[in-house]
């Protein structure tokens, strides 16, 4: 997770800005971009980033430290509930399941805090279990515990933090028949455990919203031009109207209802073959293992259920990953029939895998590989609101750039085929793992392939270098974000008043870093010297607006340009 690829431009960079705005600027309250107040997101993943960047520097490596810690926990956090729960072997398999799924590498890829939260919801939904179990020497500790992982949530990622667990903890009571049990709520201890949840987010929440008013504006109608403050747009806008696809701005999109239950059959591969066995483990709440996998089907339940009503995005489901992992790991420590065709199912899986890799890496053997990836991509701008859009970029011509990924990927499927052919049970499983781990290398290779079309690090690099100059970006923050990160910048945005930056452009006292094309000409034909970052396509129409004499290419990579209207003498 700490080596290359570089920051991402979109959210992967963005998230690494505003650590640094933070860390610099002194303000931990307010989120800001180009110094505009950006109110989305709850701040805990900003300020672990900036404890980073304080104790390593400020480097891409030391922005993703906080990353790997959080999956590397949520992988120990599992195996440690499934062995109080199902044994040694279980817990074993239920860590490995977690810590080598396909999903939790895909979206660990980026900064975003959803495996921060996957670990605080599965430490919640840990200890409500043992604050409540009769047989627990120190319940009152577990239900503290378990308050203060509420508190955390909420600040990773607001309201669903609470939603998730407390709604998958009553439905486990409720099936239970505990819901109104007076012995379960003393357990739980919910006043003092409000106490302590909220000592911990309310803080921030109250100091967010004193220092961006209005304080109580209600309404439920979103649109351009309007600023209701904090409080409004973080709770009702981004909470409620978002669940009902209702938010202003629009900048997202929803996976298909049928997708979305579909690809955990994705994100949990290779393990997700053992889904059906785990229809055969018993539910019945009469020992601790029963109990647990109750509690589990609740709460992959409640957050599938939950989406299937809302908008969403691939990744807002890892929070059940651990529920759905513990029970993979108990059915693989159970075995049986079903464990066995599912390792034969992985065997045919693997080897039709390896041989497609194979079939891929000589189709494009004799292919010219000229310049970088960016060359061989199409281009597919409607599917990039959601997180995995850009796989829709590749092509034949694009495997001639991952010629040696593709061939560590078939070696990953060679490995897991043979593994699962001659071996079962742990032989198998432990086969399986090492395929992903040496599939994941193949895959981080090739990240770094496409490092030029998913940043713009080498165009900052260029820039560094050049004379000093007013910086200017086209389009949207978003779309060149590791601008930004990498030369530490504030920049003028050339038509980029749309999407997350709009709502926090009309604040009071929000500055005005907005140029239309008009203010962008009269600007670039002055005698100072300005840059500007733009895509070999946007580019074209810069020659209506100026001379082509004052468009002088300084640097171009993956696509995109660095131009200057003055000639740079080398």
């Amino acid at each position: 997770m700490i080596s290359p690829p570089s920051l991402m431009d979109d959210v992967d960079a963005v998230q690494a800005q505003i650590a640094r705005n933070m860390l610099t600027s002194g303000d931990w309250v307010t989120a800001r971009l180009d110094g505009v107040a950006y109110l989305e997101k709850a701040p805990l993943i900003y300020w672990l980033i900036a404890g980073s960047f304080k104790v390593f520097g400020v480097t891409d490596r030391s922005a993703r430290i906080p990353m790997v810690l959080a999956a590397i926990g949520l992988a120990w956090l599992t195996t440690a509930f499934g062995t109080w729960a199902f044994g040694r072997r279980a817990g074993f398999y239920g860590g490995l399941c977690i810590a080598t799924c396909f999903g939790l590498f895909l979206f660990t890829r980026i900064l975003i805090p959803d495996v921060m939260l996957t670990a605080s919801i599965a430490f919640t939904m840990w200890a409500f279990l043992r604050a409540i179990d009769v047989t627990e020497a120190h319940p009152r500790w577990w239900a503290l515990g378990m308050a203060a992982s509420l508190g955390t949530s909420l600040l990773f990622k607001s309201l669903i933090g609470v939603v998730f667990p407390v709604g998958a903890a009553l439905l486990y009571l409720g099936v239970t028949s505990q819901l109104f049990s007076v012995r379960v709520w003393k357990a739980l201890h919910p006043v003092s455990g409000a106490i302590v949840a909220l000592a911990i987010a309310a803080p921030w929440h109250i100091l967010a919203t004193l220092r961006n008013p209005p304080y109580f504006d209600f309404t439920m109608h979103s649109a351009a031009g309007e600023y209701h403050g904090f409080l409004w747009f973080y709770f009702i806008n981004e909470q409620l109207l978002r669940f009902l696809n209702m938010r202003y701005p629009r900048d997202y999109d929803t996976v298909p209802r049928l997708w979305f239950w579909l690809f955990h059959l994705l994100w949990l591969f290779p393990w997700s073959v053992y889904l059906p066995a785990v229809l055969r483990l018993g539910f019945k709440p009469r020992d601790r293992a029963g109990k647990v996998r109750l509690l589990a089907l609740c709460w992959a339940g409640f957050i599938l259920v939950f989406f299937t009503f809302s908008t969403t995005q691939e990744y807002y489901s890892m929070p059940c990953y651990p529920a759905l992992a513990l029970l993979i790991g108990s059915a693989m420590a159970a075995g049986g029939s079903w464990i066995r065709y599912g390792t034969r199912l992985l065997c045919v899986i693997f080897a039709a895998a390896a041989l497609t890799v194979l079939t891929l890496y000589f189709l494009v053997w004799n292919l010219p590989a000229p310049g970088d990836i960016s060359a061989a991509l199409s281009s597919n701008p409607g599917a990039y609101k959601l997180s995995l859009g850009h796989m829709e970029d590749l092509t034949i011509a694009s495997f001639a750039y991952l010629r040696l990924p593709l061939l560590l990927a078939a070696l990953a499927f060679v490995v897991g085929a043979i593994g699962t052919f001659r071996a079962a049970g742990q032989r198998a499983f432990l086969a399986t793992a090492l395929m992903a781990v040496l599939f994941f290398q193949a895959a981080r290779i090739a990240m770094a392939a496409f490092d030029p079309y998913l940043s713009s690090r080498p165009l900052a690099e260029a820039l560094l270098r050049a004379p000093e100059g007013k910086l200017i970006v086209d389009h949207h923050y978003y779309t060149f974000s590791s601008i930004f990160f990498y030369t530490n910048r504030d920049a003028l945005l050339l038509n980029g008043r749309f999407n997350n930056l709009v709502y926090g452009s009309y604040a009071p006292g929000a500055p005005n870093v907005f140029l239309d094309d008009a203010q962008w000409k009269t600007m670039w034909q002055q005698p100072d010297r300005c840059y500007l970052v733009i895509t070999e396509k946007a580019a074209a129409r810069l020659k209506n607006l100026v001379e082509p004499r004052l468009l002088t290419i300084v640097a171009q990579s993956g696509g995109k340009l660095l131009l200057t209207n003055h000639a740079v003498v080398r």
